[in-house]
């Protein structure tokens, strides 16, 4: 008996999944064979077997400033995205991609949801004279930038609030640092910035992360939590000489909430008093975190006192 093997399928059959049949020209036994849709990025064995095709890995953004500043702005228009930094490099800044009323930034500022994921890598304004002064990023209030895959942002240069972010929306630092930026106004490192009622504050989440060596003129040398806007540290250090008029290393001002667990504070001066952390009203939580050696005091002026803070 002869069996007719159908290699043709009908589109609409393998759209559906239908059961096509055929018969031999004596009439013979029908063979039939059952089609399956396919997923996108997948094929089908003999054996009936699907197996998946691996997914394609994202490519890594050249390692220069106008491929950085160009996959940024393309992240933007997408409505948000991650840009995949190439390991090792250090992309240098050497002019502003970003202005508005709080001054230039070297980076596009950011307005939607973008990750930077990095692999051991610096992002660095250019120390070459005649650089002007900006600082490395700012995030609007719609916006969320998140570092990740030890990142470092450096030598931001702010002529108002943070040296190395200033932030309206929301950052996130996983094992990546703010290291030797400048504000001449407040928030070396990071300034959270001050936000009136009704709008909502903004939100900087550190995790396993290092602040150092940043100076603000004004309060915050390290970071500046500021009215209704929240920060949460974990696993981190704020630490190496952040400089601020007070709280060289952290000043939390009339913020919604400054939470601190398992970062070590030290080593950071203030120019006025409370070179540690330096608070001003808001909710502040204090878990296993040392606040010690910090210059002229750790938190002398705070009101309310800094818990588990002694002088």
């Amino acid at each position: 008996m002869r069996v007719l093997h159908t290699i043709r399928r009908s589109r609409i059959a393998q759209r559906l999944g239908i059961r096509t049949a055929r018969r031999t020209p004596d009439g013979g036994v029908i063979r039939r064979i059952r089609t399956v849709p396919v997923l996108a990025g997948a094929f089908v064995l003999a054996t009936g077997m699907t197996v998946f095709a691996p997914t394609t890995a994202q490519a890594a953004v050249a390692c220069n400033e106008t491929a950085l500043v160009d996959a940024i702005n393309t992240a933007n228009s997408a409505g948000g995205g991650t840009v995949v930094l190439t390991k090792d490099c250090t992309y240098t800044l050497t002019t502003s991609h970003g202005s508005d009323a709080d001054g230039p930034d070297g980076l596009p500022i950011i307005t939607t949801a973008i990750t930077l994921s990095g692999n051991n890598n610096i992002i660095t304004r250019s120390t070459a004279v005649g650089t002007l002064p900006f600082r490395i990023a700012k995030v609007a209030s719609t916006g969320s930038l998140t570092l990740k895959g030890d990142i470092t942002l450096s030598n931001g240069l702010a002529g108002t609030d943070g040296g190395g972010i200033l932030n309206h929306g929301t950052v996130t630092l996983t094992k990546s640092a703010l290291t030797g930026n400048t504000a001449l106004g407040k928030g070396g490192g990071l300034s959270n910035t001050d936000i009136s009622e009704p709008a909502t504050g903004a939100t900087a989440t550190f995790t396993g992360s290092i602040v150092s060596n940043n100076t603000a003129i004004g309060r915050g040398g390290g970071i500046y939590n500021g009215l209704r806007s929240t920060l949460t540290t974990t696993s981190s250090f704020v630490n190496g000489t952040n400089s601020g008029s007070q709280g060289g290393g952290i000043a939390a001002i009339e913020s919604t909430a400054t939470t601190l667990t398992s970062t070590p504070i030290s080593t950071n001066h203030a120019t006025s008093n409370a070179g540690g952390v330096y608070r001003l009203g808001g909710t502040m939580t204090v878990t296993s975190s040392p606040i010690s050696g910090n210059t002229p005091n750790n938190c002398t002026g705070s009101t309310p006192a800094v818990p588990s803070c002694t002088d």
